[in-house]
């Protein structure tokens, strides 16, 4: 067979070079994102999921798990599928975003998807301890619902039924709020980190029309913050992307003329 130096001659076109099986990094960690709309929608252009993928380029894969319009009770017939138990390859880390459904009001428009605020934490807490029980070093991650600006919602509705649109908003900031401190409660209860993007968006005058499109879904503003925040805890807890392994070597590191040693 020819050689270049000591390196064996590259495969033909028609069969590929193969990575050895014991080559390093291999497998890319997953980042998962469990969660509503808010987390269906995060790989839409300016969307928080497709930042963080770009941030954890190469070192990890962001995988999105999002279902517009579910609250925690529904959630809960997910889990064993999403998460199933003995999984050889567990997630690296699991953000749960989960509450702006639940937070929704009895006898409005979108009572159906109100969930009690006990259960909505006790849901949690099952979503949370399945996720332990999957891994016991998986980073889980709650993200407390956002903030609601009541306004933006009626103008969304009445842009979509005119006058045939509610006469009562099915959601308030108020409650919301309600919801986002039982999350944050729970967290420290099970010492787990917490985003409170509620109160984090808050901060700024303006929020209502800068990070909320619709009274509660993301602008590319607000998806910049969730994003931010996202980074900001995975990196406290040591997934700092500047430091974990690429899945296979840098270019820079491949030898043009025995590429195969950077495989090895």
């Amino acid at each position: 067979m020819a050689t270049f130096g000591s390196c064996s001659a590259a495969p033909s076109a028609g069969h590929p070079p193969i990575c050895p099986a014991g080559a390093a990094g291999m497998v890319r960690p997953r980042l998962v994102l469990f969660g509503d709309s808010i987390t269906e929608q995060s790989f839409r252009p300016g969307g928080w999921g497709a930042a963080l993928a770009d941030t954890y380029s190469r070192k990890a894969d962001v995988v999105v798990r999002g279902y517009s319009g579910y609250n925690t009770r529904w959630a809960l017939f997910l889990i064993h599928h999403i998460f199933p138990l003995g999984d050889l390859a567990p997630p690296l880390a699991t953000t749960i975003f989960f509450g702006a459904n639940d937070a929704a009001l009895l006898g409005r428009t979108s009572e159906r998807q109100h969930v009690p605020i006990s259960e909505y934490k006790e849901n949690l807490k099952k979503i949370v301890n399945h996720l332990k029980d999957c891994s016991k070093s998986m980073l889980i991650v709650l993200i407390t619902p956002p903030p609601v600006d009541e306004e933006g919602r009626e103008r969304f509705a009445r842009s979509l039924y005119g006058e045939d649109a509610r006469k009562l908003p099915e959601r308030t900031n108020e409650m919301a709020g309600v919801y986002a401190g039982q999350c944050i409660e729970l967290a420290r209860e099970m010492h787990i980190p917490c985003i409170n993007i509620w109160s984090k968006m808050q901060e700024t005058d303006g929020w209502q029309k800068l990070y909320l499109s619709d009274g509660l879904h993301l602008t590319p503003e607000g998806n910049a913050v969730v994003h931010k925040e996202v980074v900001q805890t995975l990196r406290a807890a040591g997934l700092k992307p500047e430091i974990m392994p690429y899945d296979f070597p840098h270019h820079s590191n491949i030898d043009g003329s025995c590429p195969e040693k950077a495989f090895q």
